[in-house]
């Protein structure tokens, strides 16, 4: 029997469809069903890389482990990850299929939602249960034409749909009933009710305020759901969150990172937020990197050149070397690795712009980008001290030099990364690395400091998805909101 599936669209971005869609993957496990996350269409450069080959955006493969699964590139098979302002990579069914600028693919992308039901009729055939996720809004109606993220998909596939109401950004009744008004009778019909999300305080205040949506709309109200604190545990999804917390006493290290305009795969930093001896703060464009930093770190970036371009705005450049001269450590990760060379060179454009430009020069080596782009997840161990790591790579270029004759890693057989001389410089392609709790205590304590002994990070996560699936049950009609779900090809009554 083919599945049922369930849509989750919002009134706006970043209203917490991604966590909730783990949530009720989450909840839905416990209850015995097999089910799966779907995107249709996702725009991140927060990527994952997939055991079968291929990527996805991160935060499908955080609801694929709330499901009990491995990454799929059918959890998502439409990626968009930007390049520039106006342009950005196109990777469909996990591959990348080359750049295109925005206007071109709004034009185009329609034709994309056949391979996107490919994908969708793959998982309903295989599970049951499916939970979508869409993007953005469905009240932007200027970009309904040719849409495959939100009520495109959810007519064509005939899924019905739950929209969620952000109330901590405020006018939670005007999103939810501005919605109803600008939606197309037809579209409005696919949704069978709401949500209200991240609620602070007593949520029987807001009573008036649901009944009056309810009434507005003809859409029941699933449940308002409180600001769940374990979504903090999760790992960074589509925005860095901009925390600065001040240095405490004891000894901890500060461990820094500015914040670049194209930065990819910043979750990389959330392991070493959770140890206890460790001080992480985000660098924001227009800030000086602070002098007493004990380690920079230089994320990954969808487009080198026009990060590394943009570092040298900022002065960024200048600091990062006063700090790596004084004696300082540096780490660099795929990116930041490329950037912390002597030159990149990209003369056919396939990670941005075509061009070349100097590096930061604090490692002997040189990357040229190439077509192959490499996307696998990986494992083996750091050369120093032999730690277990394990993690993926997603990159394109290739890196050679004099210091790559001192690696970071020993991954699959084959040599990763580049250390300088003193090893207080450091480049690595590996994502992931820091959730490896072994090379993580190693790697802290190389820098002077010391891993919590008691924090397991991938536990963490598994715990912190209950505590949400927890969360959500606590404040949601579970048991009314699944019964929403309908087999694909349903049509609402009218």
């Amino acid at each position: 029997m083919t599945a049922k599936a369930l849509m989750l669209q919002g009134t706006g971005s970043d209203v917490g469809k991604s966590v909730l869609t783990a949530a009720l993957c989450r909840l839905a496990r416990r209850r015995g069903m097999s089910v799966a996350p779907f995107k249709p269409q996702n725009m991140s450069n927060n990527a994952a890389a997939c055991a079968s080959g291929g990527e996805i955006g991160r935060a499908q493969a955080l609801q694929a482990m709330a499901c009990g699964l491995e990454p799929h590139t059918d959890f998502n098979p439409v990626l968009l990850k930007p390049e520039t302002d106006r342009r950005a990579q196109l990777v469909v069914h996990g591959k990348a299929v080359g750049a295109m600028d925005a206007a071109h693919y709004m034009t185009h992308r329609g034709e994309l939602l056949d391979r996107v039901m490919e994908s969708f009729d793959r998982l309903t055939a295989a599970h049951d249960l499916v939970i979508v996720e869409g993007a953005g809004s469905p009240s932007e109606i200027n970009l309904r034409a040719r849409d495959i993220a939100n009520m495109g998909f959810a007519r064509r596939a005939g899924v019905p749909v739950c929209l969620i109401g952000d109330i901590d950004k405020g006018g939670v009744i005007a999103s939810l009933v501005g919605t109803k008004t600008v939606l197309d009778p037809s579209d409005a019909a696919m949704i069978t009710g709401f949500l209200i999300n991240k609620f602070r305080g007593d949520p029987a205040l807001f009573e008036e305020g649901v009944n009056a949506i309810e009434e507005r709309t003809g859409w029941p109200c699933f449940g308002v759901i409180p600001w769940l604190t374990a979504t903090a545990h999760l790992p960074a999804e589509d925005a860095v969150t901009l925390e600065r917390p001040s240095r405490p006493a004891g000894g901890t290290l500060r461990i820094v990172a500015p914040m670049l305009s194209r930065m990819a795969n910043f979750d990389d930093a959330d392991p070493l937020k959770q140890e206890t001896g460790v001080a992480f703060e985000w660098v924001r464009p227009g800030q000086p990197i602070p002098r007493d930093a004990d380690v920079i770190i230089l994320f990954g970036t969808k487009s080198t050149l026009g990060d590394l371009d943009f570092l040298r705005q900022q002065g960024w450049d200048h600091d990062i070397i006063a700090h790596a001269r004084a004696g300082g450590r540096v780490l660099g990760i795929c990116g930041g690795y490329q950037m912390l060379g002597k030159r990149v060179l990209d003369p056919d454009g396939v990670d941005g712009e075509p061009g070349e430009a100097p590096g930061l020069s604090l490692l002997d080596v040189e990357t040229e980008m190439t077509g192959n782009k490499m996307v696998a997840p990986t494992l083996g161990h750091c050369v120093l001290g032999q730690a277990k790591v394990s993690g993926y790579e997603i990159h394109t270029g290739r890196t050679t030099g004099r210091d790559t004759q001192r690696p970071m890693f020993r991954l699959g057989g084959v040599d990763d990364g580049a250390r300088s001389a003193s090893g207080s410089i450091q480049g690595t392609y590996l994502h992931g690395a820091f959730s490896s709790d072994s090379f993580r205590r190693a790697w802290l304590e190389e820098i002077g400091g010391a891993g919590d002994a008691a924090l397991n990070y991938g536990q963490s996560v598994e715990d912190a998805l209950d505590a949400l699936a927890d969360g959500v049950e606590a404040a949601v009609e579970t048991d009314r909101l699944f019964a929403a779900a309908r087999q694909p090809g349903w049509q609402p009554q009218t």
